[in-house]
């Protein structure tokens, strides 16, 4: 069987190793190179320890990295846009797991991350690679982003009643993320020491996360607004909680009509009933009847479910996931999966772990 060569460029961080764990097992592709700069000769269970044992590929410097079928990029923010035509003459394929290319808009790069973006010309070309959206240009992209992990969450849990046109615009989008510790990277810093971190609930981002522009731009287009973007407040906020993998999205929709719980549990089921890694969870009792990060860590799925404030016309959305997951490597390797037309569950099944 030819497997495909695939490339992870910036290997030694959290979402590097997560791509190289699925990768190992995926059966349509070989691992062929882990490029990082810092770790250059070493083993790659030298910093993904829980690879030991499963493959004896050392790092690579990224000077010598090798054409490949496709290459996958877990750089920082604003490393690949200036080495994105080296990159895509080594692979045909390439998916960006950083927001270099998420936004279509490149005067946004200036207001969100206060760069001027070094290759607008490929904006346009890129897509934005969650599958639950644009399967279908998946299928020829040859320039893929990766999501936000945050806008990920919020987007898949809010996306049906958008695409139906239910929301009141007029009425701010309010919604708070609550996120562990590895959505910041595997750097360590002051607010990551242990001391400080441990048993810590501190709002970090109470607003102008730069994650609103991805929630601003896709649920835009799901609304009909094509690329003029969402014509509705957002009002984000961020929270770090003592979590290592998780993110809860809790976010209050006010509707324009009155709507009943028979056709909200119909809107949503309709909209991913066929969707193999979103669950609707809403159950009537039990400690698990709404969404919780806790039981996904590991896996690609994301858990949403709902709640009908029939009075006030208000829908409380609450949607949960793996940050390094479906809010990361995961979802990448769906994305890769839907580019070279296979199943989109390939080397993805894993369900989580329960107890935890």
């Amino acid at each position: 069987m030819n497997r495909i060569r695939a490339t992870i460029v910036g290997g030694s961080g959290y979402t590097g190793g997560e791509v190289a764990r699925l990768l190992l097992f995926h059966p349509e592709v070989e691992l062929a190179q882990v490029v990082s700069s810092s770790r250059a000769g070493q083993y790659l269970h030298s910093a993904h320890p829980n690879l030991r044992g499963l493959s004896t590929i050392r790092f690579s410097h990224p000077d010598d990295l090798m054409p490949c079928d496709v290459l996958l990029l877990c750089l920082p923010h604003g490393a690949t846009m200036g080495e994105i035509a080296r990159y895509r003459q080594l692979a045909p394929r390439v998916i960006d797991l950083s927001a270099d290319f998420r936004l279509r808009d490149p005067q946004l790069y200036q207001r969100w991350y206060g760069d001027v973006h070094q290759a607008p010309e490929l904006l346009p070309e890129a897509v934005y690679g969650l599958p639950e959206l644009h399967r279908e240009e998946l299928r020829e992209a040859t320039l893929v982003s990766g999501t936000g992990c945050m806008a990920t969450t919020a987007i898949l849990g809010l996306a049906p009643l958008y695409r139906a046109g239910l929301v009141d615009a007029n009425i701010p989008l309010v919604l708070e993320a609550k996120v562990g510790s590895s959505a910041a990277g595997a750097k360590p810093g002051s607010s990551s020491h242990h001391p400080e971190r441990s048993g810590a609930v501190r709002s970090f981002q109470p607003t102008g996360h730069r994650h609103s522009a991805e929630l601003i731009q896709e649920l835009g287009l799901l609304g009909g607004h094509g690329n003029s973007g969402l014509p509705q407040t957002v009002a984000f906020s961020a929270t770090s909680i003592e979590l290592v993998r998780g993110i809860l999205v809790t976010a209050h929709v006010f509707t324009k009509e009155r709507i009943d719980e028979r056709q909200l549990w119909r809107m949503y089921r309709e909209a991913y009933q066929r969707e193999p890694f979103i669950r609707i969870v809403k159950e009537r009792t039990g400690v698990y009847r709404y969404p919780e990060p806790k039981i996904l860590a590991g896996s690609n799925y994301c858990d949403v479910g709902f709640e009908l404030d029939v009075e006030q016309q208000r829908i409380v959305v609450m949607a949960a996931l793996d940050n390094l997951m479906k809010g990361a490597a995961g979802n990448a390797v769906q994305a890769l999966n839907c580019m070279f037309g296979w199943d989109e569950t390939l080397g993805l099944t894993f369900p989580g772990l329960h107890p935890v």
